[in-house]
């Protein structure tokens, strides 16, 4: 594929390595911004790509950029404004967000830059910091298919599955739809070992069997034995759940669904905040159940 100008706006655990994966594995002109400019320089020196003083700067000449923020807020704060991406963004270029945000937001941001003569993708991710690192990210994307065209061949470098889901916003609610088995599934798999390690099983070798079967699913298979060890410092937060799941009830009480266990298990995950653990990994909701 041929190396284009590309931008990334925020370098957080998830955007440093995919903006990385953007220069050393698609080849492409990378220019970065980050919130803090210290982390910028260090892409920059690490990677061999431009640090900008501004979002406006980081896109000014880019045909693709690319963003990932915290949530609905600092979307808004590093898109608008003299200083934002839209200001540097010449017409006919994309922006693409990564940010796990609201469906309301990209609908809002693709209207936005349908009036500037510009183009814009919804685009969160799945697989965490790991599957960042890696280059090994599920893409989902919401928006037209001829920018969904251009970009997945750029989005490659940092992902195993890049699907478009449908016309702007649906990508965010695809990825509602992934948290909401992830916070089930994660329960579920919580008070199943809570179960067996009171009933005097061993934790490992029942999982090693029902893995195999109906039961099983990629968070049995890669969190069972840190679960049962009591350690939870793998991967996305629960501080991370929270906001996602907030994203997740809000959107339904808007479309009319009714989402009991996932409202169940994001007041779990605030008994787990209330334990100290907003920075442990999602698997934490063993703890609650051993306190």
């Amino acid at each position: 594929m041929q190396s284009m100008k590309t931008a990334f706006v925020g370098l957080g655990v998830m955007g440093f390595p995919m903006a990385g994966h953007l220069r050393e594995k698609g080849g492409h002109d990378v220019s970065v911004y980050n919130r803090t400019q210290d982390k910028a320089r260090r892409w920059a020196d690490r990677f061999g790509g431009t640090a900008c003083t501004t979002p406006a700067a980081a896109a000014a000449e880019a045909d693709i950029v690319f963003m990932c923020v915290g949530n609905d807020d600092d979307v808004r704060s590093v898109v608008y404004g003299d200083d934002g991406i839209f200001a540097g963004l010449r017409p006919g270029a994309l922006l693409v967000d990564h940010t796990t945000a609201s469906a309301q937001l990209a609908r809002e941001l693709d209207d936005a830059a349908k009036a500037a003569g510009k183009r814009f993708l919804d685009a969160p991710v799945s697989g965490g910091q790991a599957g960042a690192e890696n280059g090994a990210l599920t893409v989902m994307v919401g928006g037209d298919e001829a920018d969904f065209a251009q970009a997945k061949p750029v989005i490659d470098s940092y992902a195993r599955m890049v699907g478009l889901m449908g016309p702007a916003g649906a990508g965010q609610l695809t990825k509602m739809m992934n948290q909401i088995c992830i916070a089930g599934l994660v329960e579920g798999l919580s008070e199943a070992i809570h179960f067996g390690e009171k009933a005097g099983l061993d934790i490992v070798k029942v999982v090693d069997v029902i893995s195999k079967g109906a039961a099983g699913s990629w968070q049995m298979e890669n969190r069972h034995k840190t679960m049962a060890e009591g350690r939870y410092d793998f991967g996305f937060a629960v501080e991370w759940m929270r906001k996602d799941l907030s994203i997740c009830l809000a959107e339904a009480r808007r479309n009319g669904a009714t989402l009991p266990v996932t409202a169940l298990v994001d007041q779990f995950y605030a008994d787990v905040e209330a334990m100290g653990g907003k920075r442990w990994d999602t698997s934490s909701l063993l703890a609650r159940l051993k306190r």
